[in-house]
């Protein structure tokens, strides 16, 4: 298995990385939100104003 920072081989002490350094910079990739899964945004309903009349 290869690193997923370097690619070099992974050390098993710190799997699937090489080392450390590796584990710590993916870390903070995760910290900085670098790593995000994209998302559709949800539709929402615009605030009901009382004095209109409904819409279907």
């Amino acid at each position: 298995m290869t690193c997923p920072i370097c690619r070099k081989e992974s050390d098993p002490q710190y799997r699937p990385f090489c080392s450390k350094r590796c584990a710590d910079i993916d870390l903070g990739r995760w910290l900085t939100g670098a790593y995000a899964i994209p998302a559709e945004e949800e539709d929402t309903p615009a605030p009901t104003d009382p004095t209109q009349p409904r819409r279907h």
